[in-house]
C-alpha cells in the first residue's frame, strides 16, 4: 500500500494522527485481499443533528477505485471508530463478492468450436 493508494479526508472533522493510523491499519486488510485496487478514498464526516439533544453522528464513506465500476459504501453511527469498523467490513464483503462473481463469470465463457478433423492437402 502506497500513500497514493489511500486518501483520507475529513468533513467538519479534524483528522488526528490517531484517526489516520487507525484508518490506514484497517484499510491495509483490503489491499492485502485485492491487488487490483487502484485507489481507496475514505471520507469521514461529523454531522450535527438538529434535535434538542445535541447528538452527533459520524459518517464513514469508502470509495474503491477498481477496474470496472467503482465501489461506494457508507456507514453512519454515533461513534467514529464504529463507523470505520463497519465500513471496512462492508467494503471487504463487496470485494469478496465481486471476486467470486468474476470467477463464476470466467467459468461461463464458452469455448469456441474446435473442428474434429482438419483437412490436409
Amino acid at each position: 500500500m502506497n500513500n497514493k493508494d489511500l486518501i483520507i479526508s475529513g468533513v467538519h472533522l479534524e483528522l488526528t494522527d490517531a484517526i489516520k493510523s487507525v484508518v490506514r491499519e484497517k484499510m491495509a486488510k483490503l489491499f492485502q485481499h485485492e491487488e487490483r485496487i487502484i485507489r481507496l478514498r475514505i471520507e469521514l464526516e461529523h454531522k450535527h443533528t438538529k434535535s434538542g439533544k445535541h447528538q452527533s453522528r459520524y459518517e464513514a464513506k469508502g470509495i474503491i477505485e477498481i477496474p470496472g465500476n467503482d465501489m461506494v459504501v457508507s456507514e453512519t453511527t454515533d461513534d467514529l471508530y464504529k463507523s470505520i469498523d463497519i465500513l471496512v467490513d462492508k467494503l471487504d464483503r463487496k470485494l469478496r463478492r465481486r471476486s467470486r462473481l468474476d470467477r463464476v463469470n470466467r467459468k461461463d465463457i464458452p469455448i469456441g468450436e474446435i473442428p474434429v478433423e482438419m483437412e490436409v492437402d
